[in-house]
């Protein structure tokens, strides 16, 4: 059989397929191979937290075009896997050079389907998107290709305990994926601060208690095989022996009242309202944990924030996770950018993952007091070794990334350690290479004090240059609009100065004119017009006030 999972996580879904007891586990791109049985199946559809799908091939093949995969998927005996009251669905994947376009090898695919029962029975099954009896599944690498059974149907990250879902959710195949490589098993309290939906703190609570993730799906493509067994389904729901106490408490915030409402919604429907406590606050709000904590959040990657914003944000992260949370670890999976790195601290492991198209860094931050050296130190003094599982791992990881490589060989014996954990002890057996990281940090040192020193001067200039000539504003030696003076300016002159030039030749305003009739019903007895009354003499006032017309009461 082949799981199928995210980039990055492949080595997690191996190890997760072994303790459930699947035999000869080998990893490819994106998905792990293994064998078992009809129990096994059922059982990676159930308990599987970081596949995605899982498929059962039923026959591979080579091909060098769509016309030869028609001819060879139309001689297939498909009477084992389908009938004509059956509906049933196709999809491809496709990495190679003769097969360009996917969804045409999944028509072919179809038509070589329809046309081998018309043929035999003169009648087909249909094709239904949603939902089908069989799914089936294409894979073509150059010209292998691998024809397969869809077990899982819908994919098993849709677990079914979620009500809604924010604008932009977690994946909870990634979730749980994150989780465990964090080393998440329920031993302290768990924090996440922008919780979003809830899904991070609704796998971490499933992952304590060691409940499956598929208890809350409807159901299961395999459950509509001929050879389903209802019982051995019905056992695995019922085992409850793997399930186990936590007593420790998840604790879940938001800044949105909406994604908390969204997230409320959810932990309830999951049934973990005991075990996840919900509050509404921005991140900065968030109070030190009493008890060792581990914290993971999932921050906003710049599609909702402009740049500015996104840089106050994670200036913020970095300043509340050293003040708040020393001595605890916090994981956060972010884009590797320069906005990112305004956190301020540096990671001390890094893994490189898939959040839907977006690649990611999934970062570990350790908080500590004091010098980082001095940390380590004392950190490496008693610390324990990697496991020879750990090793192996490391060393898979190196020979694909060997300039981002997660462990390097430092001891004699081979053994390895975290490049992250002893930048010294790495070191320490090259005194070239130490000698070159003394002189790169003097001459930083030596960048920061010339700054320093031509700023402390900068100020010294300015400020001497404001106390020579302080600010009068009762001079009028300077121009207007200018601030600096000089000598060859024109002058300021004062009011009574200024002829009639500054008004281009219209006389000026003087309120102490007499000869000034323009109207004003609030201003001086002297050219303000009089107000005639209505009992003044008839003769005085004339059909002009009415434009030509006679007066009402004239005519009456």
């Amino acid at each position: 059989m082949i799981a199928k999972t995210f980039q990055g996580l492949e080595e997690v879904l191996a190890k997760e397929l072994t303790e459930m007891g699947a035999e000869q586990v080998e990893i490819i791109t994106r998905g792990v191979r293994f064998y078992g049985d009809k129990e096994m199946m059922y059982k990676a559809n159930f308990r599987c937290r970081t596949a995605l799908r899982i498929l059962k091939p039923i026959h591979q093949f080579t091909a060098s075009d769509a016309d030869e995969v028609y001819q060879i998927i139309k001689a297939m005996d498909w009477s084992q896997y389908l009938d004509t009251k059956k509906t049933f669905a196709i999809d491809a994947v496709v990495h190679s050079e003769n097969f360009r376009h996917s969804k045409f090898l999944a028509y072919k695919a179809k038509d070589a389907i329809a046309d081998h029962f018309m043929e035999k029975y003169n009648e087909r099954p249909s094709v239904r998107i949603k939902n089908p009896d069989v799914q089936l599944n294409i894979h073509v690498n150059q010209d292998v290709c691998t024809l397969s059974l869809d077990s899982s149907g819908e994919p098993l990250f849709m677990r079914g305990y979620k009500v809604e879902q924010t604008e932009a959710p977690i994946n909870e195949v990634l979730a749980a994926g994150m989780l465990r490589l964090a080393g998440w098993e329920g031993q302290s309290d768990f924090m996440d601060p922008m919780c979003g939906s809830g899904t991070i703190a609704i796998e971490a609570a499933l992952m304590a208690l060691n409940i499956a993730p598929g208890i809350y799906r409807k159901g299961f493509a395999f459950e509509k095989w001929p050879d389903f067994d209802k019982e051995m389904l019905e056992n695995l729901y019922d085992d409850e022996s793997q399930e186990r106490e936590f007593t420790h408490k998840i604790y879940a915030s938001d800044i949105s009242s909406a994604a908390l409402r969204i997230a409320t919604e959810n932990v309830k429907s999951a049934g973990m309202s005991k075990y996840i406590e919900l509050k509404h606050q921005p991140f900065q709000g968030c109070e030190r944990p009493q008890n060792d904590t581990m914290v993971m959040f999932n921050p906003p990657y710049g599609e909702r924030l402009k740049p500015f914003e996104m840089d106050k944000l994670y200036e913020e992260i970095g300043s509340k996770l050293k003040n708040d949370f020393t001595d605890m670890s916090a994981w956060i999976i972010t884009v590797p950018c320069e906005t990112t790195d305004h956190i301020g601290l540096r990671p001390s492991v890094k893994y490189h993952l898939l959040n839907g198209s977006i690649e990611c860094e999934f970062r570990k931050y350790e908080m500590f007091k004091g010098r980082r050296n001095d940390y380590l130190r004392d950190r490496n003094e008693g610390r324990t070794f990697p496991s020879q599982e750990e090793e192996d791992r490391s060393r898979r990881y190196s020979s694909q990334n060997p300039e981002e490589r997660k462990f390097s060989p430092v001891r004699e014996d081979g053994s390895f350690v975290r490049v992250e954990e002893d930048t010294w002890n790495r070191s320490s057996n090259n005194e070239n290479e130490q000698s070159e990281y003394q002189r790169r940090r003097h001459e930083a040192f030596e960048k920061e004090r010339e700054y320093q020193e031509r700023k402390s001067q900068r100020e010294a200039e300015w400020n001497e240059r404001r106390s020579e000539r302080p600010y009068d504003r009762n001079r009028y030696d300077r121009e207007r609009g200018d601030f600096r003076g000089g000598e060859g300016r024109k002058e300021f002159r004062k009011r009574e100065d200024r002829g009639d030039d500054d008004f281009r030749g219209r006389p000026r305003y003087d309120r102490n004119r007499d000869d000034d009739r323009r109207r004003d019903f609030g201003g001086r007895d002297n050219f303000k017009r009089p107000f005639r009354r209505r009992d003044d003499d008839e003769d005085n006032r004339g059909n002009r006030n009415f434009g030509g017309r006679r007066r009402r009461d004239d005519e009456e």
